[in-house]
């Protein structure tokens, strides 16, 4: 079967392996100026800053400082889920039985296509779309020593974010495959259908169960760090025992725990005995959860996205933020006492691989800059809109340009009636807010309109000044 690659990189993804590291993509990015982050562990407490939107909408977004864990140098730290991505365009996905799809696999892996067509994917998509926004980033998981570990290791060395293996208490008995480094056949039809394909779905153990524990040096990360994020993912490659201990790792040392179930979660919900307290334990203890609308349907038997999360909120003991995820719709945030919604932003879409992770690289910098909810959502659809323009993952994901572009054009879809209906079938909440074009009076109106020209004006000068510097530089 002749196959064709979806986006060939031209230039310094076609390098020998044998080569230095990779050069950056685009301008270098210059260290943003922005506002006070969250406070780190040992600080004296704020006190909570009521944040005044459009003269309708107060949100206090601080909260404690966590005990301990001072001098955290890494805003964002990914766990697993590293990969090097093979983009393909091909005639047909694979099929769904999984003897087939796994000799469909293997026949691709016969022939690997050249460099020039591979990627990084899983995590370094949220990795990339972060540090283009300013953030500092790790990234924790294992890579391999061989030619895709390198390719790998340079790209992410390019993009300025660190990398913290996985090899302490390792099985020396092993397989040489156990070690390698994983690979994600990201398969593309002509009507933009998207199929999977990697060893760790034919597996039934993880890709790296040798990892018996926690190593030292991902204790020290995880430390060091002022959110950890986990997905689903992560249960492909190490045990649940390992990632309830990277949560409880986190919690000990006040670092605050981001958790996307993905497409894992109902799997999961239905998985082994471990799989099942491990989800409900990242599920419980998280700071920020992060779900499509079908997603949190799937773990709550609830259709309404609000009530879903309302009710994830419920379960939670430390969840903070619930962000319901709803594509060409937009995005919803529910907390304690509010419900926000921003819909989302017009646009020719390419590719949607990446937006999700682009998505939540928004709504964690929205976390730590303690940015009001409407303003975060905004961002993130935002970011995640960039990415859709373009066509792949990996470091073609949102770059600040085209998310200021989008910002400044503020074109959004708007179907109120939509939001009304959803506000509607779910609890009621204290107070409701909606991004719109324009600020909408009147004691009759069920919701607070938010106008989007209102949250861009807040959003661009933490933005500008790096892109000017940027286009300087180029």
């Amino acid at each position: 079967m002749a196959l064709q690659t979806l986006n060939p990189h031209p230039g310094p993804a076609s390098v020998s392996p044998t080569t230095g590291p990779l050069p950056r993509r685009g301008p270098p990015q210059p260290h943003l100026h922005l506002p006070p982050r969250r406070r780190l562990a040992g600080c004296a407490r704020p006190r909570a800053v009521a944040v005044a939107v459009s003269g309708a909408v107060n949100e206090a977004r601080r909260r404690p400082p966590p005990e301990g864990g001072e001098g955290k140098e890494t805003d964002l730290a990914t766990l697993g889920n590293l990969c090097v991505d093979v983009v393909l365009s091909v005639p047909q996905l694979p099929p769904e039985p999984r003897d087939e799809r796994k000799a469909y696999m293997e026949r691709l892996a016969a022939s690997p296509p050249d460099q020039k067509f591979w990627e990084a994917g899983g995590n370094c998509n949220l990795a990339f779309a972060a540090a283009r926004l300013g953030l500092r980033c790790s990234t924790l998981g294992h890579v391999g020593e061989e030619i895709y570990g390198k390719f790998l290791l340079d790209v992410l060395e390019a993009e300025g974010i660190s990398v913290v293996g996985m090899l302490e208490n390792t099985d020396a008995t092993a397989c040489r495959q156990a070690y390698e480094t994983l690979l994600c056949w990201v398969l593309v039809d002509p009507f933009q259908k998207h199929g999977f394909c990697s060893r760790a779905d034919f597996s039934e153990e993880p890709a790296f169960s040798w990892i018996r524990k926690l190593p030292a040096d991902i204790r020290t990360a995880i430390h060091c760090s002022k959110i950890l994020f986990c997905n689903g993912y992560a249960f492909d490659e190490f045990s649940p025992d390992v990632i309830a201990s990277s949560i409880d790792c986190a919690i000990d040392a006040g670092t605050s725990v981001f958790f996307d179930p993905g497409p894992r979660g109902q799997s999961l919900l239905h998985g082994t005995l471990d799989e099942q307290r491990a989800l409900e334990h990242a599920l419980k203890l998280s700071d920020v959860l992060l779900l499509t609308s079908d997603e949190a349907e799937s773990l709550t038997e609830m259709r309404n996205p609000i009530q879903a999360g309302q009710e994830l909120l419920k379960r939670g003991i430390r969840t903070k933020w619930v962000v319901i995820k709803m594509g060409s719709k937009g995005s919803v945030m529910i907390t304690k006492n509010t419900v926000s919604c921003a819909p989302s932003f017009k646009i020719n879409v390419v590719d949607t691989v990446g937006c999700g992770d682009s998505f939540t690289a928004a709504i964690a910098f929205g976390f730590l800059h303690n940015l009001p909810a409407v303003h975060t959502l905004t961002l993130a659809n935002a970011v995640g809109a960039a990415t859709a323009t373009g066509c792949g993952a990996g470091r073609n994901v949102a770059h600040l340009d085209k998310v200021l572009e989008l910002l400044r054009e503020a074109n959004i879809n708007e179907e109120d009636t939509a939001w009304s209906e959803l506000i509607d079938g779910s609890s009621l909440s204290p107070e409701v807010s909606v991004l719109s074009r324009t600020a909408i009076n009147g004691f009759s109106e069920p919701l607070v309109h938010i106008p989007i020209c209102t949250v861009v004006s807040d959003l661009l000068p933490m933005f500008e000044a790096v892109s000017e510097r940027s286009t300087v530089q180029a």
